[in-house]
């Protein structure tokens, strides 16, 4: 195992089974770079520990089913299935804060992480926006 998976098994880790902040902001380069779905680009450490801990409040116990994972050079790639409930608020990119739905998500992405020097300096997730919404019953009605 190389370097770029045990870090991103690391923040697998952080960000799900053992939420910890800390250990997410010692995972990231002060200047790293993450692109999400639904706050599109992130510049800096403390805007993406920051996005993690409104994902983790969120949804407090989540899991991550790894489906696919790989490592080439100093990037690490996992696809896999995030899934947990609703329990604490979710922020929106607008500021507004939802409460917690209470339902379940289950939700298929991909994560892609550059790791230079023990730490994540390009960060990528990609998922289903709309699928996570509408799970959490966000969407309007669409019925005809």
């Amino acid at each position: 195992m190389g370097e770029a998976r045990e870090v991103m098994d690391r923040l697998t880790d952080a960000v799900t089974t053992h939420a910890d902040l800390k250990v997410l902001g010692e995972l990231y380069a002060e200047d790293a770079v993450a692109f999400t779905p639904d706050e599109g680009e992130l510049r800096g450490r403390d805007a993406i520990v920051e996005y993690w801990r409104s994902m983790t409040e969120a949804v407090p116990e989540a899991t991550f089913e790894v489906l696919h994972s790989y490592e080439a050079g100093d990037t690490a790639i996992d696809e896999g299935v995030y899934r947990g409930r609703n329990t604490g608020p979710l922020e929106l990119p607008n500021g507004e804060t939802l409460p917690p739905t209470q339902k379940e998500v289950r939700i298929r992405g991909v994560d892609i992480a550059t790791v230079r020097e023990g730490r994540i300096v390009d960060y990528r997730l990609y998922f289903d926006e709309m699928d996570f919404l509408g799970q959490l019953g966000l969407l309007p009605d669409e019925s005809f």
